[in-house]
């Protein structure tokens, strides 16, 4: 998800000036002296753990642009798997594009699709014909929900049922899908068929579970959530869940601190909780939960990662708080040498932090159910990137250096609820909106989407960061200490520099999502091209061989829309892609610019999944 309060820094503290953080660095890692600003020589992007045997890419590219249409490669074809409103259940009715309310949306498919993972049927397999679809649904272009509402006149077109039937549109979607002789399609009444949205129950766990900082009046536990939104990428863990990321919570929150919780506010103030009346402002409105005033800590509960079981129905998702609180893009989930689980998360705002988690406990993969809550017990770091190439992961442990009661710590409750205070007081590198993240099945080398950040400026330039007003972004590789994912120590380089003439890549700007196909190469959706260089986001694909890899573009999106949450099955013949907020400039349903992906004048734009194969079945890129 693409807004302009994405990139508005609310962590003014961190955009340290260049020269302090040469100084700084300098010292605390014992590098002597170093050169000053513009002295950063990009390194040579050969390390030895980068030797692959990516196969090449064989399609001819489709040509960049921009218009109504979605474009794709000679060869491939795109059909289309599942639309907002699409019924989920038996009893489900219609997608009405005029209205509906929760209990409707609550049995249907939800907007805003983002993140997808495809786990087989059945469960353990590998099949890539048959399996489970789990989506997240990141947020709702309302305008283009209901009918009658403007896009900037939300509040007079909202009714409390109509904000409820919104809540139901988000969350996560799980889909029983198949493909046959006739291609894909969804099967309607599964028994693994599911909603979860921002008004089903969702339990707490980990250190931060029960704090004072999350009990309300609704849960005076401080254990029980409901609802999930803001779900942005995610990951897959070895024992076959889903983990759904809260990213941009703060747009659903309205109203002004109490003075009974003054103590919330700088913490409210760094993930964007600011009391403004935003575009959802009607959630507050209608519900209290999402009024400040009234629930002063509701927000607390939100900007966590959520594990979610696909298999069965009627289990319970789990808020994991030990992955720690801030705007989470993804959870990708890797196992170390002596199977303890590894988690790499990005904070997707200007000038955040890139994390990841280790576990305590080691895998067991004989034993799903010994695996249950690994995600609870562990240590959190946050990374420092170091000049030359070093990087160093920084414990977030209550107790531990800063984070003590002097500077407002008093449990690792709170170290977790306040991650991006905790990170930025150990010093961690300010990043230009760290994303998604893939880890490379062959080389294990960590691939970093950095989407962009207009706001650095000169002073702020370094080596991982090395452009101001930084439009286009960048995709940075770390390479863990001999492989090891639970280091804490690193090496990194700048993989691809995105919007660079120089390097090959005037057509290609701001990489999002991140995945890797079986045979071992990288796959980029893109967020914001469509106004960094003037031509429409989509997907792309490298084998990063060489300094400048080379880039193809399989699939172009229509304008206005977003390419999200590409997945493979594990044949690599399909490729999964979420079309997100087609037409959401529009000012409404009836002025919708795209009628994706219908194109039927009478139904408005809708989110929608698509599958992309070859025409000949062979495994996608050739």
């Amino acid at each position: 998800m693409d807004t302009k309060s994405d990139s508005i820094p609310t962590n003014a503290s961190t955009a340290t000036p260049l020269a302090m953080l040469i100084s700084r660095r300098a010292v605390l890692g014992g590098l002597g002296a170093v050169a000053a600003a513009g002295m950063f020589p990009r390194l040579a992007f050969s390390a030895p753990n980068l030797e692959t045997s990516a196969q090449a890419l064989s399609f001819t590219p489709v040509a960049p642009g921009l218009d109504k249409q979605l474009g794709i490669a000679p060869g491939y074809g795109a059909e289309v798997l599942l639309r907002f409103g699409d019924a989920l259940t038996a009893d489900a009715p219609a997608y009405n594009p005029q209205d509906r309310s929760a209990e409707d949306q609550n049995q249907q498919f939800g907007t805003g699709c983002d993140y997808i993972a495809y786990f087989p049927l059945p469960a353990g397999s590998t099949n890539s014909n048959h399996g489970l679809l789990v989506v997240n649904h990141e947020f709702s272009n309302t305008h283009l929900m209901f009918a009658g509402v403007e896009k900037n006149e939300v509040l007079g077109g909202m009714t409390p049922a109509r904000t409820a039937a919104e809540q139901a549109a988000l969350g996560v979607s799980v889909v029983e899908v198949k493909r046959g002789a006739g291609g894909w399609s969804y099967v309607q009444n599964s028994q693994y068929n599911r909603r979860i949205t921002a008004q089903s129950y969702i339990r707490l766990s980990g250190a931060a579970a029960g704090d004072k900082r999350l009990q309300t009046h609704g849960d005076p536990s401080g254990r029980l959530v409901r609802g999930t939104f803001g779900n942005c990428a995610g990951g897959q863990t070895p024992w076959g869940t889903y983990l759904t990321c809260e990213e941009n919570i703060n747009f659903f929150f309205s109203g002004a601190l109490p003075k009974s919780a003054l103590e919330e506010t700088e913490n409210h103030r760094r993930m964007g909780v600011t009391g403004r009346r935003g575009g959802y402002a009607h959630w507050g409105r209608d519900d209290s939960r999402f009024d400040v005033s009234v629930e002063p800590r509701e927000a607390n509960r939100f900007g966590w990662v959520v594990e979610i079981d696909p298999f069965d129905a009627s289990s319970t998702p789990v808020k994991r708080t030990a992955l720690g609180r801030f705007k989470h893009e993804s959870a990708t989930v890797v196992l170390s040498a002596d199977n303890r689980v590894v988690v790499y998360s990005g904070d997707d705002q200007a000038f955040e932090f890139l994390y990841k988690f280790v576990s305590s406990k080691r895998y067991n993969p004989l034993n799903r159910a010994a695996n249950r809550d690994i995600l609870d017990s562990g240590t959190l770091y946050v990374a420092e990137f170091l000049v030359g190439g070093g990087l160093r992961w920084l414990p977030l442990q209550y107790g531990q250096g800063v984070l003590t009661p002097e500077n407002g710590f008093n449990s690792q409750a709170d170290v977790l609820i306040e991650a991006r205070r905790a990170a930025t007081l150990l010093g961690a590198t300010p990043l230009d909106r760290p994303e998604d993240i893939a880890v490379h099945p062959q080389t294990g080398a960590v691939y970093v989407a950095l989407t962009k950040n207009a706001a650095r400026k000169q002073a702020q330039v370094d080596g991982v960061n090395p452009r101001a007003d930084n439009r286009f972004g960048q995709i940075v590789a770390i390479f863990p200490e001999r492989k090891n994912h639970t280091a804490t120590t690193a090496t990194w380089d700048i993989a691809i520099l995105a919007g660079d003439e120089e390097s090959g890549t005037a057509e290609f700007a701001n990489p999002d999502n991140l995945t890797f196909d079986p045979a071992g190469r990288l796959w980029i959706a893109t967020d914001g091209a469509e106004d960094s260089i003037g031509f429409a986001d989509g997907v792309f694909a490298t084998t990063l061989i060489g300094e400048n890899p080379a880039l193809k573009q399989l699939l172009r999106v229509p304008e206005g829309a977003e390419a999200t949450g590409p997945c493979f099955t594990p044949d690599g013949t399909t490729l999964f892609v979420s079309i997100q907020h087609p037409a959401a400039d529009s000012e409404n349903q009836a002025a919708a610019r795209s009628r994706f992906p219908d194109y039927d004048p009478a139904l408005p734009a809708r989110a929608a999944i698509i599958a992309v194969r070859h025409n000949d079945g062979l495994p996608v890129g050739g």
